[in-house]
């Protein structure tokens, strides 16, 4: 609709979740690490833990995506709300095990050992991703810790990560999941943006769709952005994919503070309000000098090749990553 007003070859706010439109902040960065990490040294159970709209999913596929697909076999399940007998069918389908493995948890306990030693036995990565996984029915959170127990004398069989919402850390520390939270092995949590990584975000995601930042939108208008969304990115997208719309109907270039306000009123986002009036931003936290991020004087500029924070599906990079202590 808006591409050819924008100089843009592609809409870059669409809430899929594109690996190629992966921004990586710092805390972005290390739950990559950790979470290629988790996977490729069968680590067991690795936990992701982010506030909807932060990005868990787009790091689940980026991370899936760049695993070789001859070594690598995922089940990724993505909805949770499931009984115990449409679990074992999922698992007895993704692992390709016979259709009595699909109806006998017994022969799918058995099914799956083989399949997994020898997978193992190769060097193949075996895994399960569960999104959303603060939804799973407490005897699927049951399931999942037997399924870390697959395992020889020397190394794990299964990696499993479990991605969800604050409450699935909530979850972890009831005391009749403590088995579970005993055999995670690696964590890592995903926060809102800064003022600076909005700015680095939605440059980055212009760039990436053949855009200019400095003639998309005003310094005014990124920071209204930022407050209206709290740094949550998915906001963040839903916020400029409007405001882009608007600007486009009102013939208007760069998109100014005051069309992003119809479009925070419009959505309803009440931290707007006031900046709309002319009270001065929130004040944020300084982004980490080592996060490449632009400047906006007066507006938004965008990223360099050599400041770029993307991260594409073909680049496992994580040999830098952080191991997380077991969590107690």
């Amino acid at each position: 609709m808006y591409e050819t007003f924008y100089g843009l070859r592609e809409r870059p706010f669409d809430l899929t979740p594109n690996p190629r439109f992966l921004v990586l902040t710092p805390k972005h960065r290390e739950a990559l690490s950790n979470l290629y990490f988790g996977i490729a040294s069968g680590k067991g159970v690795t936990v992701l833990i982010g506030e909807a709209g932060t990005g868990k999913t787009t790091l689940l596929r980026t991370v899936l995506e760049a695993q070789p697909r001859s070594d690598a076999l995922c089940v990724h399940i993505n909805n949770p709300t499931l009984t115990r007998t449409e679990f074992v069918e999922l698992l007895a389908r993704g692992f390709g095990l016979s259709e009595a493995a699909q109806t006998s948890k017994a022969t799918l306990l058995v099914e799956l050992q083989r399949v997994l030693e020898e997978r193992r036995a190769t060097g193949r990565v075996s895994v399960v991703v569960i999104d959303e996984a603060q939804s799973l029915p407490h005897e699927l959170l049951e399931e999942v810790r037997l399924l870390a127990n697959l395992e020889t004398t020397e190394q794990k069989l299964l990696s499993v990560v479990l991605a969800g919402q604050p409450e699935l850390a909530d979850r972890l520390n009831e005391p009749k999941l403590r088995q579970l939270k005993q055999r995670v092995a690696l964590r890592c949590e995903l926060a809102p943006l800064s003022l600076a990584e909005t700015e680095a975000y939605i440059a980055r995601r212009l760039s990436i769709a053949g855009g200019n930042a400095q003639d998309t939108f005003t310094r005014d208008s990124v920071a209204l952005v930022f407050r209206a969304s709290a740094g949550i990115p998915r906001l963040v997208s839903v916020i400029c994919d409007n405001a882009l719309i608007s600007g486009f109907a009102l013939e208007q270039r760069p998109v100014t503070r005051q069309i992003v306000a119809e479009v925070c009123r419009d959505f309803d986002l009440g931290s707007a309000r006031s900046v709309d009036h002319g009270a001065a931003p929130a004040p944020v936290t300084a982004v980490p000098a080592r996060v490449a991020t632009p400047t906006l004087r007066p507006a938004l500029s965008p990223l360099s090749d050599s400041d770029s924070t993307a991260v594409t599906p073909t680049t496992p990079s994580w040999f830098g990553f952080r191991r997380r202590r077991q969590v107690s």
